[in-house]
């Protein structure tokens, strides 16, 4: 598992034998970062076999219509397949225009989101449908977690074998519309049914991994039960 970091946003590549799994896809300004890493790696954009998306918002959906473009799969729930298509068609709980004079930490975190392109996101058709407890045929072999409540589609990924959980934003250490760290939900800014993401905490730690990757924030090594728990005492901010 490789940690793949831009603009405070998230992607994962997971490889094996077979070849490289990419999870979420940032911005579309990533793309030169996703090279690099392939290349550190000693890998090339020849080795990637999937794409596979926690939820369709633009700063996961970034560059995944090049991806797609050159032939990669896209695999995504359906229930987020309107978002994939329409970038900014989305519901949320509240309005984000609500938390910038709220939470004005968090301006420098969506100014580089705008720099890497989040205003810039073209839409995905072509999918493959993500069916949850299904253990995906890509490297990794991700097991599909249904999260619902960021977004309706929304999954996380278990990772069994590196007793790891790929959480999305269904769990984050980093709330880009507030800036507070640490395990939590995110904000109602961009977080379609709070309640529903507050339920979606239970399956996070029903995994019982050891090691949570969140869509933003450093990685959290203190287990998914205690992540779980401190996300449920954060709470969402309206």
């Amino acid at each position: 598992m490789h940690l793949l970091q831009h603009a405070s946003t998230n992607a994962y590549l997971l490889e094996d034998a077979d070849g490289i799994t990419l999870v979420d896809t940032l911005f579309p300004r990533s793309r030169r970062h996703l090279d690099a890493a392939l290349a550190a790696l000693g890998r090339g954009a020849d080795d990637l076999r999937a794409v596979v998306l926690t939820h369709a918002h633009f700063d996961h959906l970034g560059m995944a219509a090049g991806l797609v473009a050159d032939g990669v799969p896209l695999h995504l729930h359906r229930g987020d397949a309107h978002i994939a298509e329409h970038p900014y068609s989305y519901r949320r709980a509240r309005t984000p225009l609500a938390f910038p004079p709220r939470y004005p930490a968090a301006l420098p975190i969506l100014a580089g989101m705008v720099a890497a392109g989040a205003l810039a996101v073209r839409g995905v058709r072509e999918t493959t449908p993500l069916e949850p407890g299904a253990v995906l045929d890509v490297p990794g072999r991700p097991r599909v977690v249904a999260t619902p409540g960021h977004t309706d589609g929304h999954v996380a990924l278990h990772l069994a074998a590196a007793d790891a959980v790929l959480s999305g934003d269904a769990l984050v250490t980093l709330d880009p519309y507030t800036a507070h760290v640490g395990p939590r939900l995110v904000a109602a800014a961009a977080t379609a049914d709070p309640e529903a993401a507050e339920r979606s905490l239970d399956a996070i730690e029903g995994t019982g991994a050891r090691l949570v990757l969140p869509g933003h924030g450093d990685p959290w090594h203190g287990g998914a039960a205690a992540a779980a728990e401190a996300a449920r005492v954060a709470g969402v901010a309206w």
